[in-house]
């Protein structure tokens, strides 16, 4: 090749370098000095600016040459996930319940059984002080006195894990790595988790659609969920989109299998079952259709025998709990925001059960078994918007979904979640309502797409 030819085709490779070379800069200053949930003024100026040097790196991306596409969307997933690693947690403490959920399985109870403040676990916290810190004033946005007295990075001291038996299995391992490197252990394991996605992404797409993993590996939200927080939501997302990989090929057991556990990590990954299912009442549904479903349900079921046999009715943990405190039941203004404009308070739950069902309906009759993320990805979306959760890391799941359907304007879904998470209340509606709008507008342009290309007179 000629240098007269070589340099254009070098052109948008050195950008996309150039702009994600930018992003994970930001990402790095968002992370060693952009503020934590105790100070989040700082947040406001650095997500805005992540966000626009991620899009800037996708639409260099889109022009790079198919053939360098893999390996850089590879390695800028890598740096990315690498950002997170820079600093301890900044706007979430779920870290450090994982790894006292591990080290109370390593010494033999269920963590079902007793909350970290319990008699029973004193020995236990005796031996993490980088969970129950000794001395100093307990202050820090990360830190609460528990009842006994004892300081305590878990949030919830009083109270019994709320995580699932594959979760708790994740927890587990991470306790068995960490010796004493405490809750880096648990981001090191996110950013592996979020790498692993991301090569599954390019695995499964085709070649020229693996841009798409981009949407996943280089999206600021997943170095902050993922990685620096350490939500094991990724676990799902993981779990969930090798699950309708396997499922978009025919093999029904494995993708069943997969999908099963993925729900078994944080139950959210349920809501992609319909996108398995695609399709299914365009015809008379046959006993081969309740292979995958049962399979996930059984894989489901047993990942709970081993601690149902431990705690009994116990192993729903704080569950229950966890559902009337977040106003999944009740009359909260937490849940339900835009459905909360069109329906009285004592409606907005039955309104928004009435909306998922229609989206997994639609799925299951209109769906495309052959790309069962496209179905996956609308039941998802559309349950996070009329739930309007105020925890943006609900929406990683969504993000994975995103990498595989190409569908970019479900991020602004996780993206309001977040809003709503460092804002309060008072950004909830118009952050979500935003997002209805972005995610309505594209799906009309996509039809109005389609469309046109139906009616256009056909070339030679």
């Amino acid at each position: 090749m000629s240098v007269n030819r070589l340099l254009p085709s070098l052109a948008w490779p050195a950008a996309a370098v150039a702009a994600l070379a930018a992003l994970v800069a930001a990402l790095a200053l968002t992370f060693t000095s952009g503020g934590t949930l105790g100070h989040r003024e700082p947040l406001s100026l650095w997500y805005p600016l992540d966000l626009g040097l991620f899009a800037l790196a996708l639409l260099a991306l889109w022009r790079v040459p198919r053939r360098w596409v893999a390996a850089l969307v590879l390695a800028g997933s890598v740096a990315v996930a690498v950002t997170g690693l820079l600093a301890a947690p900044r706007t979430s403490d779920d870290a450090y319940r994982y790894l006292w959920d591990g080290q109370v399985q390593a010494a033999g109870h269920s963590p079902y059984a007793y909350p970290p403040d319990a008699p029973e676990l004193a020995g236990l916290r005796a031996k993490a002080p980088e969970l129950f810190p000794v001395g100093g004033d307990c202050a820090g946005w990360d830190l609460r006195r528990a009842a006994p007295g004892f300081c305590s990075h878990l949030n919830r001291p009083s109270v019994v894990t709320i995580y699932p038996p594959v979760a708790e299995v994740w927890f587990l391992g991470l306790h068995a790595v960490a010796h004493g490197h405490g809750v880096r252990a648990a981001q090191a394991g996110g950013a592996l988790l979020a790498v692993a996605c991301t090569a599954l992404l390019l695995v499964v797409l085709p070649p020229e659609r693996r841009r798409r993993a981009a949407l996943w590996g280089w999206f600021p939200g997943v170095a902050v969920w993922a990685v620096n927080d350490a939500h094991v939501d990724t676990l799902g997302a993981l779990l969930a989109v090798g699950g309708l990989a396997l499922t978009a090929r025919g093999r029904l057991r494995g993708g069943g299998a997969l999908l099963g556990a993925a729900a078994a990590v944080k139950l959210v990954p349920a809501l992609v079952l319909p996108g398995a299912l695609a399709g299914v009442l365009r015809r008379r549904p046959a006993w081969r259709d309740l292979r995958l479903p049962a399979v996930a349900l059984g894989v489901f079921l047993l990942s709970y025998l081993p601690y149902l046999l431990l705690s009994g009715h116990r192993v729903l943990g704080f569950l229950p709990g966890y559902l009337r405190e977040e106003g999944y039941d009740s009359r909260a203004v937490q849940r339900f925001g835009l459905l909360r404009v069109l329906l009285p308070d004592s409606l907005a739950a039955a309104g928004a059960g009435i909306v998922v069902l229609g989206a997994v309906l639609a799925v299951l009759r209109w769906g495309d078994p052959r790309r069962p993320w496209q179905g996956a990805l609308l039941v998802t979306g559309t349950a996070l918007l009329a739930l309007t959760p105020a925890y943006p890391w609900y929406g990683l799941l969504l993000v994975a979904l995103v990498g595989l359907a190409g569908r970019w304007e479900w991020l602004a879904v996780p993206a309001a979640g977040q809003a709503a998470y460092l804002y309060g209340s008072d950004v909830q509606l118009p952050a979500y309502g935003a997002a209805l709008a972005l995610v309505l507008a594209g799906a009309a342009v996509r039809y109005g797409c389609l469309r046109y290309r139906a009616a256009a007179p056909a070339t030679d």
